[in-house]
């Protein structure tokens, strides 16, 4: 008798600040190969202010399949917005005791998504894997090629993985592109090519005008890129919020995209081009 080989679980992690709607569509597309979906939200927002729980946990959702932590602690007085960042997503590490060493942790910021199909049967040959991803603003189909192909998820064996924050900031492609041995530059990293998608930014005027003022990219919190106008201008020009001279392109919303973001077209019709 054959004996059965116990597979790997795929844990799907993400830090939430308020939006329920790209939750949703994660949840829809990745249902069928992740085996949990771990969702961090924090009382505070990365400045420190209080923002109360904003998930809200669908009907539909499988109960067995979220696993949902909320870190209601204020962060420390002295930390700045990318310390309170790091702060959070450790928050996850110390709550996977459900976890296996040989299981696959995956970090997304929640507007990156892994294309379901590389999920199937999936296989990490190195210590690290990054997931390059087509990236899009505004709306589904407004194509970002200045950003494309975009660092995305990255995954590692629970085993393996000591700190998120470290697999998220340090954990990148250009360190493959050294010659000679650092040891502040990992370098056992898989890369896998068109691995999903980027939807950045697929939000409201006003909850992008929100998110400017409070997450950890505080230099884009001023006025000039965070109010509705520029907000608005911007979006309906088609061009990026900062001012790098980015200019973005429609394309069809053909079935190289989510097919429940392409069978869902009402649903989402704000959002689309």
């Amino acid at each position: 008798m054959i004996g059965y080989m116990k597979r790997n679980k795929l844990i799907d992690c993400v830090t939430f600040f308020d939006n329920n709607l790209m939750f949703d569509i994660r949840y829809n597309i990745l249902e069928n190969q992740i085996d949990y979906f771990v969702v961090c939200e924090s009382r505070f927002d990365h400045k420190g202010d209080e923002k109360g729980k904003k998930f809200i946990f669908k009907k539909e959702f499988d109960p067995n399949k979220i696993k949902y932590l909320y870190f209601d602690q204020p962060f420390p007085i002295k930390t700045n917005r990318w310390e309170n960042q790091a702060i959070q997503r450790e928050y996850i590490l110390k709550n996977l005791d459900f976890a296996d060493l040989e299981d696959y942790i995956f970090f997304s910021d929640p507007d990156e998504i892994i294309n379901p199909e590389i999920l199937k049967n999936f296989e990490l040959k190195k210590k690290y894997g990054i997931f390059l991803f087509k990236c899009f603003n505004y709306k589904f189909n407004l194509f970002n090629p200045h950003e494309t192909p975009w660092e995305g998820t990255r995954v590692a064996k629970k085993k393996n993985l000591k700190s998120i924050d470290f697999m998220r900031q340090k954990v990148l492609r250009k360190n493959l592109e050294y010659s000679f041995l650092r040891i502040d530059k990992e370098r056992n990293i898989q890369l896998f090519e068109n691995a999903g998608w980027h939807f950045n930014n697929i939000l409201t005027y006003d909850e992008i005008s929100l998110k400017l003022k409070t997450f950890a990219h505080n230099e884009f919190s001023i006025d000039k890129f965070s109010s509705m106008e520029n907000i608005k201008n911007k979006i309906e020009m088609k061009v990026d919020l900062f001012d790098r001279g980015h200019s973005y392109e429609t394309v069809e919303l053909d079935n190289s995209f989510p097919e429940y973001i392409v069978n869902n077209r009402s649903k989402f019709k704000k959002f689309i081009l």
